[in-house]
């Protein structure tokens, strides 16, 4: 495992082209075994979790091509062909998303060992399963794998999710858009990632509706076609540099062609007193002196930042924000309403000297204000979480360790570097 070695205490000015979303380019990798037609997509980040999937599809005898210089990969999978000893990628959670399209190509699909993406709690495949149940799959155990088997193509199906999940909801779309007749999911995720998926699909020919709202409706076709696709620049990343300069007392400018994503994202800056600010094409964070919790009209209770599924405040986003409090004057809550296993982590501010108390698995409130000094801290296998304490170590002077940062790599290429050019120092380790 990688560490990052930073040397903090240096304001962060510049401008940054972030990445595109791990979560829209993961799916829509998936969803090109689709088609036997080329597939051409711009901007793919050099991150392990595409270099894992263009894998498999090379095991699988597709034809890939990746200009890494340019971030272009061209694909074309009709030469692809199944192969029992091609298994799905381990350690991310996005590969399951790979059973409808090898379903819809071969008729079987396996899913062995474990499916699991960063360390947030019980992620379940349930859901999955009684997606893929409910299209006609057949499922059953052979040893250690889960084996599920399609006899003359998917069915049309109405199902409504427990919970909006966004792979849940991407397996479904997957699913139904290679079923005869219209499908109909209620309860469904409206992410901008998943939003995106969709128009990917669209542009393959895919009949869908509802995009962006919680019931969507497929039509079924025989056919989807090929594809020229450039990928949305990351919200997640473009928010983590807006942080970046807010903790360090920067500016850092980050491109962004989407602020209409971003409303309930600057109110939560803004409640550190940083303002987030939108112009031609960029946005930039622009704080009101030191940083310092807002305090609420409502002054009797404690002003907090509540995360959920979209259009609530993501959940991949409150490690960046439980930074900005362990180093802000105040006090403030944080909820995470998604997973109850992503906010054990807090304890390492303690090795910085910030006070953080955890409530309860799903809540933590930051004391900030305290004198904070350099440390070694460790990261669990979360990716913002290792963002987050680094954010904390490049705001205080001297030099800091965060060790098991390597789930950075998970989602954003060239971090280090990109930190570097707006002034940071720090490296790998």
């Amino acid at each position: 495992m990688s560490s990052l070695i930073v040397r903090g205490g240096r304001p962060l000015r510049g401008r940054i082209i972030p990445s595109a979303n791990k979560n829209a380019v993961l799916p829509i990798l998936c969803a090109t075994l689709l088609t036997d037609e080329p597939v051409t997509l711009r901007g793919v980040p050099d991150i392990t979790d595409v270099q894992q999937i263009l894998g498999l599809f090379q095991a699988l005898g597709s034809d890939v091509e990746w200009d890494k210089a340019n971030n272009i990969v061209r694909l074309t999978h009709a030469p692809a062909r199944a192969s029992d000893g091609v298994a799905l990628p381990e350690g991310m959670r996005s590969s399951i998303m790979l059973i409808p399209p090898l379903l819809a190509r071969f008729g079987e699909a396996r899913l062995e060992g474990e499916v699991k993406g960063c360390t947030l709690g019980a992620r379940e495949i349930d859901p999955h399963i009684e997606v893929f149940q409910s299209f006609g799959v057949e499922v059953s155990e052979r040893g250690d794998a889960l084996v599920m088997s399609l006899g003359g193509g998917f069915r049309h199906t109405t199902h409504w999710l427990d919970y909006a999940s966004v792979t849940t909801t991407e397996n479904f779309v997957l699913c139904a858009v290679k079923a005869r007749g219209q499908s109909q999911l209620t309860n469904a995720a409206c992410e901008p990632h998943v939003q995106e998926f969709c128009a990917f699909l669209k542009l393959m020919g895919a009949h869908i509706e509802g995009v962006g709202a919680s019931r969507l409706r497929v039509e079924g076709v025989e056919r989807l076609s090929g594809a020229d696709y450039t990928f949305a620049e990351d919200f997640h990343e473009i928010a983590t540099f807006l942080a970046l300069g807010a903790i360090t007392g920067g500016e850092v400018a980050v491109r962004n062609a989407n602020p209409e994503q971003f409303p309930l994202i600057d109110r939560a800056f803004s409640k550190f007193g940083v303002e987030i600010v939108h112009e031609d094409g960029w946005s930039f964070s622009r704080p009101d002196g030191p940083l310092r919790v807002r305090t609420p009209f409502t002054s009797y209770i404690l002003p907090k930042i509540e995360a959920a599924p979209w259009p609530y405040l993501p959940v991949d986003l409150l490690p960046i924000f439980v930074a900005l409090g362990a180093c802000s004057e105040g006090q403030m809550l944080y909820w995470n309403k998604v997973y109850e296993g992503a906010l054990g982590w807090t304890s390492e501010l303690a090795k910085f000297g910030a006070h953080a108390l955890q409530c309860d698995p799903h809540r933590v409130i930051t004391f900030g204000g305290k004198h904070l000094a350099p440390a070694t801290v460790e990261s669990p296998y979360i990716i913002r979480v290792a963002i987050a304490l680094f954010m904390v170590a490049a705001s205080i002077e001297g030099q800091s360790t965060i060790l098991n940062a390597d789930p950075i790599r998970r989602a954003h290429p060239r971090f280090v570097e990109n930190l570097v050019a707006i002034g940071a120092d720090v490296e790998w380790a």
